[in-house]
């Protein structure tokens, strides 16, 4: 029987050189530029510090890591991202230097299985090199996560596509070189088969971005998550990316490898969390005692690690799955309850390390507040969490049937009386 809780010793040498890595080299960029400056073009003096750590990361077969060799990539499978990811996630940049940041990761991927050899070498090539930056076009602001409610189209003309609607939220798309936008090609089709995903760079003719939404307590003007109209955008028929009606198929390649990513990294900062709680009850003393000898702290600290540990072990258990039977759609219910999973985690162990930390805890003296936004962040990205608990449960159901009589399978007097006249007793 395999089973195995470490990894090779020589993929653990890179695992250390990354954590060390990360801790040293790359986390005094998120103080001296902190996001959304990681997806900004690169300045002179931003690709003065940033260009070697890049190729640091590549001395050490370290970038891309989520493509195969004939990608640029190392291919190492999901397993070992995921224990890379849980090092990355410490740090807005880590990704950035490491060539592992979403949604270009995901992005990529689409690009990979489902570009034409000129999209791939304009735009594949230089995302890969970490030279451009993407932007994934998807959400609607009337429509949310129902791909149903999509309104957004595009229309044949001859050689040409014409599209026309909103999109909201799409993330980066202010500095992204290309975006890839879904929309919708038949309204008779039905949402899985009457959309289709296209490819147009950003400084297309009609593609307006009317305004830079930020997440919460960032300043407005350092928004990153676009609101675009899409007004009576000209692209040619070889735009289109994947098939025709396929644009499901072609998101599924994106989505189900990015949901384990955000997880796993999500270990990476819930554990960076945990690290500050511990050091706080062990620094602060109070009432006669420091906080590590009070009971609720200590029961802070316990929950903390449990929820942790429990969340770790199911996310590389999922990773495990995909690089076994290399099937996202066999997966889908554990990838699923990861990705539900994820926000509670982290605003659990955030919100109790704030706690500890009283006023210093909500200031922005310390990263608590930037790392508790997240957590409402990650239960909508990729679905909010009620779309992914609803897939879990769907999931789960297939597994069982209805019991096809009056009692329950586990009604004792039942099986009581089977079993009598299994054994031929009366039980007397």
């Amino acid at each position: 029987m395999a089973w195995d809780f470490s990894t090779e010793p020589e993929f653990q040498d890179k695992l250390d050189w990354a954590a060390e890595f990360v801790r040293d080299e790359v986390e005094p960029l998120d103080l001296v530029w902190p996001a959304p400056r990681n997806y900004q073009p690169l300045t002179p003096e931003r690709r003065k510090v940033v260009d070697p750590l890049k190729q640091a990361v590549r001395d050490h077969d370290l970038w891309a890591c989520h493509l195969g060799p004939e990608l640029g990539g190392r291919g190492y499978g999901q397993l070992k991202l995921a224990l890379l990811n849980e090092i990355l996630g410490r740090s807005t940049w880590a990704p950035v230097i490491f060539g592992t940041q979403a949604p270009d990761t995901g992005n990529a991927e689409i690009l990979a299985h489902f570009g034409t050899p000129e999209q791939k070498r304009r735009y594949l090539e230089p995302l890969l090199a970490g030279e451009i930056f993407s932007c994934y076009s998807m959400t609607e602001p009337q429509a949310g996560a129902d791909p149903a409610q999509f309104t957004t189209r595009a229309e044949r003309d001859g050689d040409h596509w014409v599209i026309n609607g909103w999109k909201f939220f799409s993330s980066n798309a202010r500095w992204a070189e290309f975006l890839i936008v879904m929309a919708v090609t038949d309204p008779e089709a039905g949402p899985h088969r009457g959309m289709s995903m296209f490819l147009l760079p950003r400084d297309t003719p009609g593609v307006r971005i009317e305004r830079n939404v930020g997440l919460m307590f960032e300043p407005p003007e350092d928004g990153s998550h676009a609101l675009i109209h899409y007004d009576n955008v000209r692209v040619p028929a070889d735009s289109l990316l994947g098939e025709e009606g396929r644009a499901f198929a072609v998101a599924q390649t994106r989505l189900g490898g990015g949901r384990v990513h955000h997880a796993m990294r999500t270990v990476g900062v819930a554990q960076r969390a945990l690290d500050m709680l511990c050091e706080r009850a062990l620094s602060r003393y109070t009432q006669g005692s420091t906080l590590a000898a009070k009971q609720k702290v200590q029961e802070y600290i316990a929950d903390s690690y449990i929820q942790l540990k429990q969340f770790r072990l199911f996310v590389l258990d999922v990773a495990w799955q995909i690089d076994r039977f290399g099937d996202y759609q066999r997966v889908r219910k554990d990838i699923a309850a990861i990705k539900a999973l994820t926000p509670t985690v982290l605003h659990d162990i955030v919100q109790r390390t704030i706690q500890v930390h009283g006023a210093l805890g909500v200031s922005n003296e310390l990263p608590l507040a930037h790392l508790w936004v997240q957590a409402p962040v990650l239960g909508l990205a990729d679905g909010p969490t009620e779309v992914h608990k609803i897939t879990v449960a769907r999931q789960v159901l297939k597994g069982y049937q209805p019991t096809g009589s009056l009692w329950p399978s586990e009604h004792i007097p039942t099986r009581l009386a089977e079993a009598r006249a299994k054994l031929g007793v009366d039980g007397s």
